[in-house]
């Protein structure tokens, strides 16, 4: 469904990203793993328009496009879930659901907020996949973490993302939380939406993914299906692979000398 090829990007004399490639195919999860720097964030905002490649292409369904803007992105399909939401916490949840696609009713200068039909279609919505949310009316900053993280994966589903790209979703949640984001994006992937999931979290991303790509220091530095490697062996590649294990030979050399 979205194919980057070769993307690069330099801010001055810094390489942020060098020759990077990803696939998202429709009905999968691919995980984005790497520590902070790695150039996660940076990939991330050039295939939601917030930031532009100084080379390579970028494909949906094998057409080249050019994604200029975030609204760009949102016309090709492609919704992008932030770390902090992108929520005004003290707006009602139906409020939120639909800002910036509000629906109106009314002609002229007595076009007005359809509220009738934001409540309906946000309690709708968010039934449809598995989120129970008691009363739309509430402050959205009332709900839990898991919860408002829950009502933006909804809302990109509800309008016709076929790439979703989650920034760090269960980061700052705790474990019955966690599961339950879980729980709403592998939902996602069974309507067949192609999921692009960036995490510091091996346990998370084997729990949903179906492929893991290692970014280190801009590039990438390996991909796997998920039948190719087991939870620990993942944990292994995102923790550095060869340079740990040489760390944890050094260590034990010097243990030994004591």
């Amino acid at each position: 469904m979205l194919e980057a090829v070769g993307i690069e990007k330099r801010y001055g004399p810094v390489r942020a990203l060098v020759g990077v490639s990803l696939t998202v195919e429709q009905g999968k999860v691919a995980c984005l793993l790497g520590d902070n720097g790695a150039g996660k964030s940076t990939l991330i905002k050039i295939l939601s328009g917030a930031e532009h490649p100084d080379a390579g292409t970028v494909r949906m369904s094998g057409a080249e496009v050019r994604i200029s803007s975030p609204v760009d992105a949102l016309d090709l399909g492609i919704a992008t879930v932030y770390q902090d939401l992108a929520v005004v916490p003290l707006m009602p949840v139906y409020r939120n659901f639909f800002v910036g696609r509000e629906p109106r009713r009314g002609r002229g200068p007595f076009i007005r907020l359809d509220i009738k039909t934001a409540k309906r279609v946000t309690r709708e919505a968010l039934h449809e996949i598995g989120i129970d949310v008691s009363d739309v009316n509430r402050p959205i900053g009332t709900l839990s973490g898991g919860e408002r993280q829950c009502v933006a994966i909804a809302r990109a589903v509800h309008f016709g993302a076929r790439v979703l790209i989650l920034d760090e979703p269960t980061s700052a949640l705790g474990v019955r939380e966690a599961e339950i984001v879980l729980k709403y994006i592998s939902q996602a992937r069974e309507r067949g939406v192609g999921v692009v999931l960036i995490t510091h979290n091996a346990h998370h991303a084997y729990a949903v993914g179906d492929t893991f790509t290692i970014v280190q220091r801009g590039r990438i530095s390996e991909t796997f299906e998920r039948h190719e490697l087991t939870m620990g062996e993942l944990v292994t590649h995102m923790a550095g692979g060869d340079e740990l294990e040489r760390f944890e030979n050094r260590q034990a050399r010097i243990a030994d000398r004591r």
